[in-house]
């Protein structure tokens, strides 16, 4: 069922004990007296950064137009092999010609093994990610792919409330899908500027076993989110993911739901550094010291010196970022670290220094 002003055609502490010190200085040694010097290429190699995700060059076999400033891009191997499986929720990472790093969900059919599918709104004052892949990119081009990688996993649940905002509907639409294949209750609210600027809304309406409540801000007005939470099924999971406003307004709502359900949600950039203050970050394996500042992370500090450091969801979810912590303290912040692993690592995509300077196996 389809909701909306007009009916649509049919058609993401702790103190490092003694032990870890003396290996530290120990290693500061070793580079002194042997890495340093003109034997090191003979005696040992650098360790590489490492990660568990799948990397590809994939081939672009189509481009299109989704909607106003909206662009899907169909991904394939260049021999037509199975690509790796994945969830709704999932995303992969793009590495543009540029060198530009993006990350972006996956919006196609989980069961179709030959293809990704990603869409891309244009971003006109943002990083140049988007605009790169609007404006250079094309059938035939050759994209390196990681991933991939899941932070906003689909729950098992017996109903569903589904909220997305403009492109926040890439996670969703897969989840919509699956719920639909299942013939569990569940209805999405889909919220946008425009109907012309809001992709995928034929796709929508082959979903019948649910209900899509279309809501552009230009006909209905802006929303209310507090009321669009409030239409979740007692024990239900509800999934949001959209633009800040939407985003905040729905974590800070998230008290007053129900307590038996759950809600997930999704944001497609870092969030902004709270509390912070500037530390030092030492890189042990190239010696440089890196000065984070007070509003940003130590990521994206890190990066300005080495930009291939892997990293993923920036939310401090996915664990791609996980170094090694060789001395300091940690404000830990993220949401996957194990106890057991506190004490001698962490996500330099959202955590911190507690105070002093920080060591890392970098």
């Amino acid at each position: 069922m389809i909701r909306g002003a007009t009916k649509l055609p049919p058609p993401r502490e702790g103190t490092v004990g003694p032990g870890l010190k003396l290996v530290a200085a120990a290693v500061g040694g070793y580079r002194r007296l042997v890495a340093d010097s003109r034997l090191s290429p003979f005696l040992a190699r650098s360790n590489k950064l490492r990660h568990n995700d799948f990397d590809m060059d994939l081939v672009v076999e189509r481009v299109k137009v989704e909607a106003d400033d909206v662009v899907s891009l169909a991904l394939a191997a260049p021999d037509g092999a199975d690509l790796p499986v994945w969830s709704p929720g999932s995303h992969i990472d793009i590495f543009l010609p540029s060198g530009r790093q993006r990350q972006y969900s996956l919006c196609g059919n989980p069961h179709d093994r030959k293809h990704f599918r990603i869409a891309v709104r244009l971003i006109r004052d943002g990083g140049g990610g988007s605009r790169e892949i609007h404006q250079a990119l094309k059938a035939g081009d050759t994209l390196h792919v990681r991933g991939p990688r899941n932070a906003f996993r689909m729950v098992e649940a017996d109903s569903y409330l589904f909220i997305a905002g403009g492109i926040g509907i890439t996670p969703i639409l897969p989840m919509v899908k699956a719920a639909n294949a299942r013939e569990v209750p569940w209805q999405l609210v889909y919220l946008g500027r425009t109907r012309e600027s809001m992709p995928f809304l034929t796709e929508l309406v082959r979903c019948a076993n649910g209900v899509v409540e279309i809501r552009p801000d230009d006909e209905v007005g802006l929303p209310d989110i507090g009321d669009l939470l409030s239409r979740a099924q007692p024990g239900g999971a509800t999934y949001v993911c959209g633009p800040p406003p939407v985003l905040n307004a729905a974590r800070r709502l998230m008290s007053t739901l129900d307590s038996t359900g759950s809600m997930h949600t999704e944001r497609f950039s870092a969030p902004p550094v709270v509390g912070g203050t500037p530390f030092d970050v030492q890189l042990l394996r190239t010696g440089i010291t890196v000065a984070v500042g007070a509003d940003e992370s130590a990521l994206a500090a890190i990066r300005r010196q080495v930009p291939a450091v892997t990293y993923s969801c920036q939310q401090g979810y996915c664990g791609t970022c996980k170094v090694g912590v060789l001395t300091g303290g940690v404000d830990h912040r993220d949401n996957k670290l194990l106890e057991s692993e506190r004490d001698d690592s962490m996500l330099i995509c959202v955590s911190r220094s507690d105070g002093g300077p920080l060591v890392l196996d970098l």
